[in-house]
């Protein structure tokens, strides 16, 4: 957001976090591409008869090459200041803003809720599955959840939709988002909140990253004007000012690739005359997904004092989804020093006559207890490996950013390693080599450096971590 009268210049600080950060995004943008190839690679060697090698390959490239490439362009090229269009978490351009609110978080949510709209749960791992059963089942689900668009650095505080004729491909839906203090529309007009509303028609494929998504009616002030009559018929103390010509009535394209009409028109409902429910109340209590630290306004990526300060950072927050999955993905890793313990001590007789020096001779000859020794050291720095890898992965979990920083830093050495190793010709990576582990690390590494992680990590737990610097 650019500096408004009254606010000094914000200086920008150079953060290692922010620096490290960017290392990890980058490398694994392209890890994750050189995943997709190695995949590919591994389907052609193993013919038809193993199509899900395919299947996997549309995966990496629809849900984490492709994102993760756009993000990385659009950070150079997309505007990071507020030109009336949201951004998905890919950075494309996404839903146009077409409404402003005037009001309380509690009058909001109490408005909405007497004009019939149902608020959508938070995209999460669980609600997901029950979006996409729901979607194949042809099941009501009337909160399913929206998918995240971006504004002010950070994803909608909440959405409300309603769904058609209990069809859940098909729904109007509205995302809200709370403006900085003291934040100004261009022109000098005042608001609260902010909304994108559209209608999904169907469900489809994205133009952009492939993926499957809702797609939406091009004619956006048809669902605009939906949501204002709604909200005014239900209550008649909502009254609506018409921001005539506020943005050029335009056609384009959102993040999924559908086209997008607009006559520019941005109506503002003013909610302050409403009396606030006690299910808004609740509504308003609830915890709210990352990010709410806005701290991409800050160049460095650090969380300004004003932001820490604001309603919503201070607000619970829900582990996002990337952070327990890259926390579980690290779990999973310790298994593979447990199982290697395991194999030695179910085989112990086979695996220490094994031992042998380079000559041919076996190791320690005058003593056998010595190759006894030597797997019980083996045994213990695997155990210790193990037991490190548990550690960090409940750290990361929990939300340490320590931990999340160092386990990006092993995979990312992981990755160097195996990367030499393929090219100099020493190890090829297929499935019956170190393609899995390969993977894992690269999985990580998209988690763990994803901005929902990354904000999770560096949220302020107290006065201390509010000051500007991170």
């Amino acid at each position: 957001m650019p500096d408004s009268p009254g606010h000094p210049a914000r200086r920008r600080r150079f953060s290692i976090n922010a620096a490290f950060d960017n290392l990890f995004f980058v490398v694994a943008g392209a890890s994750s591409v050189w995943l997709a190839y190695l995949v590919l690679s591994e389907g052609f060697t193993a013919g038809w008869a193993q199509l899900w090698f395919y299947i996997v390959f549309w995966v990496l490239v629809a849900y984490i090459a492709l994102p993760r490439l756009h993000r990385i362009l659009t950070n150079i090229y997309v505007p990071n200041y507020f030109i009336g269009r949201t951004r998905t978490s890919d950075g494309l351009l996404g839903d146009p803003v077409n409404l402003g609110l005037l009001g309380s978080e509690e009058q909001l949510h109490t408005a909405m809720l007497a004009a019939g709209w149902t608020r959508a749960d938070d995209l999460t791992l669980r609600s997901a599955s029950k979006i996409v059963a729901s979607t194949v089942l042809r099941r009501s689900y009337n909160e399913a959840p929206v998918s995240p668009l971006m504004l002010f650095g950070r994803n909608q505080d909440f959405a409300y939709q309603q769904e058609v004729k209990g069809n859940p491909a098909k729904r109007h839906h509205v995302r809200f988002w709370r403006c900085p203090e003291g934040w100004l529309l261009p022109g000098g007009h005042s608001t609260d909140w902010l909304a994108a509303g559209t209608y999904d028609r169907a469900v489809g494929f994205s133009l952009f990253t492939l993926q499957i998504t809702h797609k939406i009616d091009e004619n956006t002030d048809v669902e605009r004007d939906h949501i204002v009559a709604t909200v005014t018929d239900a209550d008649p103390l909502a009254t609506v000012t018409v921001l005539r010509d506020f943005a050029t009535g335009y056609h384009s394209r959102n993040g999924g690739g559908d086209t997008i009409v607009t006559d520019g028109d941005l109506p503002i409902i003013d909610l302050r005359a409403i009396t606030p429910t006690d299910a808004a109340y609740r509504e308003s209590a609830a915890p709210v997904p990352t990010p709410h630290t806005a701290a991409s306004a800050s160049p460095s990526g650090a969380l300004l004092a004003s932001d820490a300060a604001s309603p919503l950072a201070q607000k619970a927050v829900r582990r996002p989804a990337p952070t327990v999955f890259g926390a579980v993905v690290v779990l999973v890793r310790a298994f593979t020093p447990m199982l290697l313990i395991a194999a030695v001590l179910l085989d112990w007789n086979t695996v220490r006559d094994a031992i042998t020096i380079d000559d041919g001779e076996p190791l320690l000859t005058d003593a056998m207890d010595g190759r006894d020794a030597t797997l019980w050291i083996l045994i213990a720095f695997a155990a210790a490996f193990a037991l490190a890898e548990v550690l960090f992965g409940l750290f990361v979990f929990f939300g340490s950013n320590v931990a999340r920083i160092a386990v990006m830093t092993f995979s990312t050495i992981n990755l160097i390693i195996a990367a030499f190793e393929h090219f100099s010709g020493h190890q090829a990576i297929t499935l019956g080599t170190n393609l899995v582990g390969v993977s894992l690390d690269i999985l990580i590494l998209i988690a763990l450096s994803s901005g929902r992680a990354r904000d999770f990590a560096r949220r302020p737990r107290d006065k201390k971590a509010s000051r500007a610097a991170v």
